[in-house]
């Protein structure tokens, strides 16, 4: 990054222009912007140096903690290594200088700091989320030693490297479940059968998908493919903890839990079963990362963080009907900011050391940029700053960075199509399904080269939460009011320290802001984020601030 910014500086520099919020006024000695009336003098023609650039020169620091920027990867869709039009295992770790190089402030990289991969475990689904043994990875993927290798490379580079485990389902070609129902037809269910939900017929299986076997029916929620494990079971416990320190004992940093949702049921209390995994896991890796997939309420999400958890998605904010694209709609920034003071509140609540998990999409949902496209770049790098700059845990969905979009929307394959690292990237089949064309901004190689392009602007937001640890670790305290909706603005607190982040919902118009000593002493702007320009910056003058269309800052005391 520090190589792409001191370009954008030098090439300001060079023409002489005053880089303020609003695109005129004059800098001072004090590095700060004059107003508009001064900027006017002579004609109006600046004559001072530029507003030099926050992120120049401070250092950025790689985590060694929880808190980390994920990318997800559906495993399969990323890079084919060997030409079989399947992603794998060697192919991440052709592209992991891309995501990063282990230097933080080399600035070449992307940055993100874990790795996310969807389930790897053999299956005969594309999605591999029926498993037939969790103690192997898919031969289309490689072998053991092939992701051991991926794990070392991974770590190598400061990435840490959770994936999919499934706890709620399995796959009916499991040889567990196999020899299961092989007993369940003799009427033998004191054995293998224990370990799932079979039971006689009842009013209850009339209105969820089960598995006929024999005289008795085993339930599945998903698929009548994927039967569910009993969580109350003392044999599946025993299971679970087995699976877990076989991969954990490997290197792996934690988990994705899937469907945790789906852990309370008529037979189990979903927290204390999920307390239960959380400690076991606990006992074998004292660091483990677990985050858990829970698309309900905050009351529920709030109820399964008791269990001690380190994350749960916050589903409410991602998605196309989620709370940051609706507020791009009404441009509500100050509901907004009090939504995510609010949320902190909840979930600290539950879990004084709670994580926050925020994305946009993900693999079970259409692709963001579908939802921005009309918008334009400028909406999408602001939806980026809008979850990246919340506390806690970002997660980026591969592509998302560059704009990717799925062509059609009638199935999941199409949210999983291959990732284009140049605009003619080699062709991997999803489910049967190709992309039909390269994303409307280029793929990596062409994005890279340009400047103001959506991937460089997450490579920015990125690099300046490396500069500022506090944005990620720190809670959302409150909501800061401007007296102006369309300005969302709240504080990142803790152990005394303070930061102000603000962003501008509008699309069109500037906002001139009031910077007081009561929101921050000796304010200066740590951090901006531009969505028409990435050669502008942005500086307080006199206690003013002026911020562009779909801009983001941060703000802290003089450093």
């Amino acid at each position: 990054m520090k190589k792409i910014l001191s370009i954008l500086l030098c090439a300001a520099l060079a023409g002489g222009c005053v880089l303020t919020g609003c695109g005129s006024g004059e800098s001072k000695t004090d590095g700060s912007a004059a107003t508009g009336d001064e900027a006017s003098k002579d004609g109006g023609k600046a004559s001072a140096e530029a507003v030099s650039d926050p992120l120049e020169g401070v250092k950025a620091t790689a985590s060694t903690d929880k808190y980390r920027n994920v990318y997800q990867i559906f495993t399969q869709s990323f890079c084919d290594s060997n030409g079989d039009e399947i992603g794998d295992f060697q192919g991440i770790i052709s592209k992991l200088d891309y995501l990063n190089d282990g230097d933080p402030n080399k600035g070449d990289d992307l940055g993100v700091d874990a790795l996310w991969m969807t389930p790897i475990t053999p299956s005969e689904s594309y999605h591999k989320y029926s498993v037939e043994n969790y103690y192997d990875v898919d031969a289309d993927f490689g072998t053991l030693e092939d992701f051991d290798k991926l794990v070392e490379e991974c770590h190598k580079r400061g990435i840490n490297v959770i994936f999919d485990l499934v706890l709620n389902h399995i796959s009916n070609k499991n040889p567990l479940f196999v020899e299961a129902c092989e007993e369940v037809k003799k009427g033998k269910l004191d054995g293998k059968a224990e370990y799932f939900e079979f039971h006689e017929p009842d009013y209850y299986s009339a209105d969820v998908n089960t598995i006929q076997v024999g005289d008795y029916v085993c339930e599945a929620n998903f698929s009548p493919t994927m039967p569910e494990w009993n969580l109350t079971s003392e044999k599946t416990k025993e299971e679970f903890t087995r699976i877990a320190k076989f991969w954990l004992d490997r290197g792996v940093d934690g988990f994705r839990l899937d469907a945790v949702k789906y852990f309370d049921n008529k037979h189990t209390n979903g927290v204390e079963f999920q307390k239960w995994f959380v400690e076991t896991c606990c006992g074998i890796k004292k660091d483990v990362y677990l985050v858990g997939e829970d698309w309900t309420n905050d009351l529920d999400i709030a109820d399964m963080y008791e269990s001690g958890i380190d994350s749960l998605f916050a589903f409410r904010f991602s998605q196309s009907s989620g709370d940051i694209i609706d507020t791009l709609s009404t441009a509500n920034g100050a509901s907004f900011a009090k939504k995510v003071a609010s949320y902190e509140k909840k979930m600290s609540a539950a879990n004084a050391d709670y994580i926050n998990a925020v994305f946009l999409s993900n693999h079970d949902q259409i692709r963001i940029a579908n939802a921005l496209e009309s918008r334009g770049l400028e909406a999408e790098k602001f939806a980026a700053n809008l979850y990246m700059l919340m506390p806690g845990n970002s997660f980026t969905y591969y592509g998302e960075e560059i704009g990717m979009k799925a062509p059609y929307t009638d199935s999941d394959k199409w949210y999983r199509l291959p990732m284009a690292f140049d605009s003619d990237s080699p062709k991997i089949r999803v489910d049967g399904a190709v992309a039909p064309e390269a994303p409307k901004y280029g793929g990596v190689k062409q994005q890279l080269e340009d400047r103001n392009s959506l991937l460089n602007h997450y490579r920015r937001l990125i690099t300046a939460k490396l500069q500022n640890p506090l944005i990620a670790r720190g809670r959302a305290t409150g909501a800061q009011s401007f007296d102006d909706k369309e300005v969302g603005a709240y504080y990142i607190e803790k152990d005394g320290e303070k930061l102000l982040v603000i962003h501008n919902f509008n699309a069109t118009a500037e906002k001139t802001l009031s910077i007081t000593s009561d929101m921050i002493a000796d304010a200066q702007v740590y951090a901006d984020f531009l969505g028409s320009s990435e050669d502008n910056h942005l500086a307080i003058r006199d206690g003013k601030l002026t911020m562009p269309p779909y801009s983001s800052v941060i703000i802290g005391s003089k450093r």
